[in-house]
């Protein structure tokens, strides 16, 4: 029987490794700090034990046909993702495929493995739910690459009661901090845009959710463009909107004024990275969540194509979740889907080598349906009659 290495224990961790706990799959659970990895899993029965995490350790314990799941920082995942070579073990993790991880896509094929990523929530969800819409667009009668396509993928998560701030922190403060300072792209009003900094991209977002429509701000994340081809649009195709971004609480950029003028003009010179821990240390003194107290993740997917000024195929995907006494909202989309995408390979369902989430409508809805009985339901919009 396969074994489970799960190298992790934190927070976004903790429900995925208690599913397949309670699933009865053969798991070793690796931490740096064994006693979080115990209290992650105090209270379960199960095949299952825990060990201090070295890379070297874990190389010892490896053999072929396990899957290693990593959930560490995403600048180990290459390292972890050879050794899996080695031992002839398949690989997953939620971080984007980096080109140092595609790069062994081809080694990854050889030897029958399936290095799966890009299963978490964004990213992870939002692709599955991406390859829903283009697959139900193009089986359509109007599916034409001609048409005006508006595409928009945003996610984000903040307190389930608002708070002046607008936000909160599920962990240090200092990755939000630096994504500030990242560029991103993305297709707006038929043009490709770059953007250095979030704060001169801001624009209302009005997301048509299952308790009604609700205005959000956002922003592009990342580089938009490679996800084109990753959700079957083609370079002919007409595209007017191609985003994939970030939601925050309405209100959001003027409580985060005063930060914006930080990261623009506070962190140059040799004593950047000292302003910015400290600032990170004071916001997360702030602004973290209380003990017990709910998160909120909103998830939206939306695809609109118009012909000669009209719609004539619009749907859209929305997901709007809150965390509970036993999880936060964020921990159960992010890792739930991990150990939906580490039973997936169990089971022989993926194709070999370096992938992101699955495309496969039937895989899908399959995890969709899991996803559900944990209490989070994706509900699906038209807009044409």
């Amino acid at each position: 029987m396969s074994h489970i290495h799960w190298l992790g224990a934190g927070l976004s961790s903790v429900p995925g490794i208690r599913r397949l706990i309670s699933r009865n799959h053969q798991i070793t659970l690796w931490n740096r700090t064994v006693s979080k990895a115990e209290a992650a899993t105090v209270g379960l029965e199960g095949s299952f034990d825990v060990k201090a995490f070295t890379l070297e350790a874990l190389k010892a314990a490896i053999k072929a046909g396990d899957v290693v799941v990593s959930m560490l920082p995403a600048t180990m995942h290459v390292e972890i993702a050879q050794a899996c070579l080695e031992a002839d073990c398949h690989f997953v993790s939620s971080s984007y495929v980096s080109p140092e991880m595609a790069a062994l896509d081809e080694k990854a094929k050889a030897k029958g493995l399936t290095f799966v990523n890009e299963v978490g929530l964004d990213p992870g969800l939002d692709h599955l739910l991406a390859h829903l819409l283009m697959t139900d667009y193009k089986a359509s009668d109007v599916y034409d690459p001609k048409n005006s396509h508006e595409f928009r993928s945003f996610c984000g998560g903040f307190p389930a009661i608002a708070n002046d701030f607008r936000y909160k922190f599920s962990w240090s403060p200092l990755g939000v901090l630096k994504a500030l300072k990242s560029p991103a792209k993305a297709i707006l009003g038929g043009e490709v845009v770059t953007t250095q900094k979030p704060w001169d991209a801001i624009s209302d977002y009005s997301a048509n959710l299952p308790g009604g429509s609700e205005i959000f701000q956002s922003y592009p994340n990342r580089d938009s463009l490679p996800f084109m081809e990753t959700y079957g649009i083609g370079s002919d195709w007409n595209v007017h909107t191609f985003v994939r971004g970030t939601l925050r609480l309405d209100g959001w950029s003027d409580a985060w004024a005063d930060i914006f003028h930080f990261v623009e003009h506070e962190l140059a010179g040799p004593d950047g990275d000292a302003k910015l821990a400290a600032m990170s240390e004071k916001l997360w003194t702030a602004y973290s969540y209380d003990k017990g107290e709910p998160d909120r993740v909103v998830l939206v997917v939306d695809l609109k194509v118009t012909k000669d000024g009209n719609t004539v195929w619009h749907k859209d995907y929305a997901l709007d979740s809150k965390g509970d006494a036993e999880f936060s909202a964020m921990s159960r989309l992010v890792s739930i889907p991990v150990s939906l995408a580490v039973e997936t390979v169990l089971e022989g369902r993926l194709a070999a080598g370096v992938m992101a989430a699955p495309s496969d409508p039937t895989t899908i809805h399959r995890w969709f349906e899991e996803i559900k009985a944990h209490g989070d339901e994706f509900h699906l919009s038209e807009h044409v009659s």
